[in-house]
């Protein structure tokens, strides 16, 4: 589609996917301290000069110079155009890219950035009643008679939600807009206006329960699902869809597998919060739930991206297996090879939370060991009822088989299932490819073709006419993606230098700041420019972090720049960062004032100097 990207999508899709998930897809990156290492992509070495730092979303390599956010990443390794490697980033989490209509996206990120806000202030609030709350007992008892320790509680964030109707609201709101953004993060429901008593307002949606938080990748509380501790329906309530939580894309459990694993080598897939948690519980820290939908192929992409081996684990009543049946479907399409995929199906009546508690941790390993593989799944449901010794039988599996087949990705293990259906149909693996594609041709018999979408060339470049950063006509991307940057040699550290190094450690405090833009830029400092637009974009977008603002000037010689300017910033302590950025603002005014006043008295005395030269 034609037109351009919305810097509030941009935004949000940085804020949205976690660097290490999209770097170590390509390159298999260590767990070293708080960072990840691994040997540069960008240049030939032997021992690993590359570094991503997860709290700041940022890479970086000392031996080239080579850094920035996940988007530059995407670009630099797969030499991709900003466009495209906006739609690849995107794609690989199941977003849609938009493309600018007007004004409506330009607020997108900065209204989420509350959001995000009031949802982590309630988390917190509900942690702080399952420790104050007078009523905690229940709620405490409960979660020891499913055998849950405080550790684990604490593990994923596990609070109360008082009994009364209006607790988290009186508490969170102070008059300053926090309704709205409560309305908006699915913590409050409007009460129904009644004709008798005329009653408005809004009240607490998640009331006398346990309350379980739903992270994103990175952490981020995105919603919540509540269990209730009396007889009242639902059992369990989850979070609406809301601006910042789509639970068709996210699984319960993930941020904490990730934290409790540094390096996951498969996933288990189960139903519910409490399942997770007592695997959790017994030493299996790998587990993750889907939130009230069906295991889609974005939840396993996003799973196969960690680790290569995931378990579907069900009831084995009919129930459960027709949910497995569904998972297979979703998965033949992203089943390339080295990924595997088996199905654990357990006892009726038995779920993963009951079992694990009977059984211990060993043995259910040991059931994780010996799920049963794909193949042998699928094989076996679709001959379910099939005498598969008949002609007629090989032929109905054969018709059933084939159309599933052919949505696998061209591989080896594609050519192994087909083999495995020529054995049982006792044809030639020939004849079922032949099938295979007719069967691909009369899916479409005749389907217009569809017209080819616009090249890269065509679509006009990201910001060639965005005007939402008004005076900054360098922020953007520009022509083809430059080679990844060599190393320079540090730049003395000018008043201008050291300030932009402080803004781009902490964004927030240029909020403050108040330059005299004309007298400024009298001082001769070469990195003022730059500065002062840096300041300028922080001003108009407050809630920018870091790795969006470097996303800003990605494709420029000053975007080089500045992830190298990252790095330098380690003396400054944490607490005197925004004292010392305003000194260094007041610092460069003077030595302009300084220079100002200089040339006025230069203008003044100089007809007096050209009056003395001249001859009598």
């Amino acid at each position: 589609m034609a037109g351009l990207i919305p810097q509030a999508f941009i935004d949000d899709l940085l804020s949205r996917v976690d660097i290490v998930d999209v770097i170590d897809k390509r390159v298999k990156l260590k767990k070293t301290g708080k960072n990840y290492s691994a040997l540069c992509p960008f240049h030939t070495e032997k021992s690993p000069s590359f570094s991503v730092e997860p709290d700041k979303q940022f890479y970086y390599c000392f031996g080239c110079g080579a850094g920035g956010n996940a988007l530059g990443f995407v670009m630099d390794y797969e030499r991709m155009e900003f466009p495209q490697a906006v739609e690849a980033l995107a794609g690989d989490y199941g977003i849609e890219v938009p493309r600018e209509e007007g004004e409506q996206h330009s607020k997108k990120a900065h209204e989420n950035k509350k959001v995000f806000d009031i949802l982590e202030s309630a988390n917190q609030y509900y942690q702080l009643q399952l420790r104050k709350h007078p009523a905690k007992k229940t709620a405490v008892d409960y979660l020891k008679t499913r055998g849950l320790t405080g550790q684990i509680a604490m593990h994923f964030g596990i609070g109360y939600a008082p009994p009364g109707w209006d607790n988290l609201l009186k508490t969170l709101d102070t008059g300053d807009g926090e309704i709205e953004q409560m309305l908006k993060a699915g913590l409050l429901i409007k009460r129904e206006q009644d004709e008798k008593q005329q009653r408005e307002g809004q009240y607490d949606r998640f009331r006398d329960r346990i309350m379980f938080p739903i992270r994103d990748s990175r952490g981020r509380v995105l919603g919540f699902g509540g269990r209730v501790l009396t007889d009242e329906k639902p059992k369990y309530l989850n979070s609406p869809e809301t601006p910042v939580y789509h639970k068709g894309n996210e699984l319960y459990g993930l941020y904490e597998a990730k934290r409790s694993n540094s390096k996951l080598k498969r996933f288990i897939i189960v139903e519910g919060y409490m399942d997770v948690l007592a695997l959790a519980q017994h030493g299996i820290t790998y587990a993750v739930a889907t939130l009230g939908t069906a295991t889609s192929d974005t939840h396993l992409t996003r799973l196969f991206r960690l680790a290569p081996d995931v378990i579907y684990c069900f009831d084995g009543d009919a129930a459960g297996r027709t949910a497995a049946w569904r998972g297979l479907e979703a998965t033949l399409p992203i089943l390339q090879d080295g990924r595997q995929v088996r199905f654990l199906f357990l006892p009726e009546g038995e779920d993963p939370d009951t079992l694990i508690r009977k059984i211990g941790q060993d043995r259910f390993s040991a059931l994780i060991d010996n799920a049963t593989p794909l193949a042998n799944f699928f094989f076996e449901h679709l001959s379910e009822d099939i005498d598969i010794n008949a002609i007629d039988g090989k032929a109905k599996l054969s018709s059933l088989a084939i159309p599933l087949l052919r949505k696998l990705p061209e591989g080896i293990y594609r050519q192994l299932m087909l083999d495995k259906l020529a054995e049982i149909a006792s044809v030639s693996s020939q004849s079922i490819e032949t099938m295979i594609s007719k069967s691909a041709a009369k899916a479409t018999p005749s389907a217009p073709q569809e017209p080819a979408p616009p090249s890269y060339d065509d679509i006009p470049e990201y910001g060639a006419e965005h005007s939402d950063y008004p005076s900054a006509p360098d922020f953007r991307r520009r022509g083809a993606r430059p080679s990844p940057p060599k190393p320079q040699k540090a730049a003395s550290k000018s008043p201008g230098l050291k300030a932009i190094e402080l803004l781009l450690l902490r964004p927030e405090i240029a909020l403050d700041a108040k330059p005299d833009e004309q007298l400024l830029r009298e001082n001769g400092d070469q990195y003022t420019d730059l500065l002062l637009e840096l300041i300028e974009l922080v001003q108009h977008t407050p809630t920018i972090e870091t790795y969006t603002l470097l996303g800003h000037f990605y494709g420029t010689t000053v975007g080089n720049e500045l992830t190298q300017l990252i790095k330098n910033e380690k003396i400054t302590p944490h607490e005197g960062v925004a004292s010392e950025f305003l000194y260094l603002i007041d610092t460069l005014t003077a030595d302009a004032r300084k220079k100002r006043t200089k040339k006025e008295i230069m203008e003044q005395i100089r007809p007096k100097l050209k009056s003395s030269q001249d001859p009598i």
